[in-house]
């Protein structure tokens, strides 16, 4: 399937690594179907959530555990149910990165953000995925110098 990109043009990919977002994203509820993309040669740790339906809009993703992080939630039934897992160890935990710009606040504030808030939980066999937004989190943080 061709998939246009406002990043890297026209690129062709699988049809069976289209990831299937059945209610979208929070403000992007119209795009559903989501292709795992990076450049050739670049770093794996992070990747770009590119639509298939939208060639506008591409989220950058990592892994929490890159940034020292580690989930422990709960999904309700039904979101099993969208996701298709049958064990928590199908899922794959995302979440979305953003750049702030220097002119939007102060040069100590612009930098790169992550939504640990609302993290992606992807079932990669199934290709099916959903946006988990957590109302409350409990924080235990915990900093290691590194040697």
């Amino acid at each position: 399937m061709k998939i246009e990109s406002a990043l890297f043009g026209t690129f062709e990919i699988a049809e069976d690594k289209i990831i299937e977002f059945p209610a979208g994203l929070p403000g992007f509820e119209s795009c559903t179907r989501f292709a795992l993309v990076h450049e050739d040669g670049s770093d794996t740790s992070l990747v770009l959530l590119q639509s298939a339906d939208d060639p506008e809009v591409a989220f950058s993703l990592a892994e929490p555990a890159s940034f020292g992080i580690h989930y422990e939630f709960s999904l309700s039934d039904d979101e099993q149910a969208v996701l298709g897992l049958t064990s928590p160890d199908e899922a794959l935990v995302a979440v979305i990165l953003r750049k702030d710009d220097a002119e939007q606040g102060t040069p100590s504030t612009a930098g790169l953000r992550a939504n640990f808030m609302a993290p992606l939980v992807l079932n990669v066999a199934a290709r099916r995925g959903l946006q988990k937004v957590i109302g409350k989190m409990d924080c235990d943080i915990t900093l290691r110098a590194r040697s």
